[in-house]
């Protein structure tokens, strides 16, 4: 404060502007504001120390953004996935010479190509079960970065004009509070400076849910589930869909049905895993 006062006067005597001194004192408040929320923010580290947000164990400095620890980190997803580019299904280490596999070979899907981040059944189960349910926001914008992150690359190729969350029924909503898919697209569109669409696309009713449907039953149970809402401009649109996880496809395949009928030119899936 001592040479903030000092630097004022000095200002000041030099003939500067009323202005000129205001923007001055405008600039050292701010730093003044930077260094108590800095001395505040390491006061609240020295009393509650950072916490990976899935296993609770402390966490090094260098993994505070991330909020998970180097061990959650190297188990939850690859550091490449290796899948189909047609519908994101793991190929287990094989060559991949087209664009549909055994997995989506048999089926219709409408979407043209999925980014995953993970297997479902490699660490990811309990993860996706977690962000299904309140109060555990933290989780989902943790997988959100860490998916962002790990195939950055792969999203930034897709040059998405915007980020389409999978919506929820206004039902569901109340239930649970929280949307995922919404969180994790947040962090999508942070880090690749592309903006989150929401009101794009609706649930026209609540469906049953899905995990004990067989395949066939999923597509059946998801059709005409989703409307384009009628403001919408989505001619030559290049649209990335977001959802916490992907299975046969039925619930991505029905919502890129409707973007591509609206007029979508593309439209590719983010997923956090693939079961």
């Amino acid at each position: 404060m001592y040479d903030t006062h000092i630097g004022l006067k000095r200002s000041l005597a030099e003939g500067s502007s009323f202005a000129t001194a205001r923007r001055f004192l405008s600039r050292s408040t701010a730093a003044i504001r930077a260094a108590a929320c800095y001395l505040a923010g390491a006061g609240c580290d020295l009393l509650y120390p950072p916490r990976c947000v899935l296993c609770r164990a402390d966490l090094p400095a260098e993994h505070h953004v991330s909020m998970l620890c180097p061990q959650c980190l190297s188990r939850l997803a690859p550091e490449t996935w290796i899948g189909c580019r047609r519908c994101g299904g793991e190929l287990s280490g094989e060559k991949l010479v087209s664009d549909r596999c055994p997995m989506c070979k048999n089926c219709r899907l409408w979407f043209d190509t999925v980014v995953v981040l993970g297997s479902y059944h490699a660490g990811l189960n309990d993860v996706v079960v977690r962000m299904k349910r309140p109060h555990y926001e933290a989780l989902s914008i943790a997988m959100g970065r860490l998916l962002a992150n790990r195939r950055h690359a792969a999203l930034v190729d897709l040059e998405a004009d915007f980020l389409l969350p999978i919506p929820m029924h206004w039902t569901r909503w109340l239930a649970r509070g929280v949307n995922s898919p919404e969180l994790v697209a947040s962090c999508l569109s942070r880090v690749l400076r592309v903006p989150v669409r929401r009101r794009i696309l609706a649930r026209r009713r609540r469906t049953a849910p899905q995990r004990d449907l067989s395949p066939a039953a999923r597509f059946r149970n998801l059709a005409g589930a989703f409307r384009v809402r009628r403001r919408a401009k989505l001619r030559g649109a290049r649209v990335l869909l977001v959802d916490d996880i992907l299975t046969t496809g039925a619930t991505c395949s029905e919502a890129a049905k409707m973007l591509k009928q609206a007029g979508a030119a593309m439209v590719a899936v983010a997923v956090v895993a693939r079961a």
